[in-house]
């Protein structure tokens, strides 16, 4: 079985992040950047599969330029066995992305894709269910246990309400959750193994995919600042501020 993985490269979770004067964006020149938590976890659930013998390959798959290598690179060193880099300076939205990953999907003869429920730059929560519409095979989003059966897996995903099971036919698409597990730590001699590993080069323009947008941007705008605390001498104090706060929010 041939797994693909989508990863992608954002800003580090733990980074403070600033939006442009012009509110055009984010800034992310000279900002610390990382692999997507979600899609994190979809590699190492990915390799954990293989390690039980569920799966034969692993094939992690990025869209962007050239600087996204070293999101493919982490990959590599939790344990992917290929990566394919499909080079644009263009940002797409995310059913463009699914029409990318179509087409590599049945270039390689993917039976099951594994990704991130969301990527935390945009939180769209969109490209699994593409994909999966695109393909028209049966999906589960949320993910937070997978159990391995004949021609069919078994998945636990988060709802509203709590957790739902449902029992999904081969070939299929999954998002993973927070819970799904927690990505193992990179031994160095792994991550220098994965630097010398070739990545498969793919020019995005050459590919000839209808990937005319249809979403606009029309600003981005930083949440209201939060208001300055006060200190207070004592208890009585406190008790009187905070039934002022209680009347004015009446």
């Amino acid at each position: 079985m041939h797994v693909l993985v989508p990863v992608k490269r954002v800003i580090d979770p733990y980074v403070s992040v600033h939006v442009k004067s012009d509110n055009t964006g984010v800034v992310t020149d000279n900002v610390k950047m990382a692999i997507n938590p979600f899609d994190e976890i979809a590699v190492e659930e990915a390799v954990r599969w293989k390690e039980a013998g569920h799966i034969q390959q692993i094939t992690a798959i990025t869209i962007g330029n050239n600087a996204c290598q070293e999101t493919l690179r982490h990959a590599l060193a939790l344990g992917a066995d290929n990566a394919i880099h499909v080079q644009t300076e263009e940002t797409f939205e995310p059913l463009s992305i699914a029409k990318i990953l179509k087409y590599f999907v049945q270039k390689h003869s993917i039976n099951l894709v594994i990704l991130g429920k969301q990527a935390i730059d945009n939180d769209c929560n969109q490209t699994g269910q593409m994909l999966a519409a695109l393909l028209d095979w049966p999906q589960g989003a949320f993910v937070s246990k997978v159990t391995f059966g004949d021609k069919q897996l078994t998945v636990i995903r988060e709802i509203d309400g709590g957790l739902e099971t449902i029992s999904l036919t081969l070939p299929a698409v999954i998002t993973t959750d927070l819970r799904l597990n927690e990505p193992r730590y990179l031994a160095m001699p792994n991550i220098m193994k994965a630097k010398r590993k070739e990545i498969d080069l793919q020019v995005l323009t050459t590919l000839g995919l209808p990937l005319a947008s249809q979403q606009e941007i029309v600003s981005v705008t930083p949440p209201p600042a939060k208001k300055s605390g006060i200190l207070v001498k004592n208890v009585e104090e406190l008790v009187d501020q905070l039934v002022r706060v209680k009347a004015i929010d009446c």
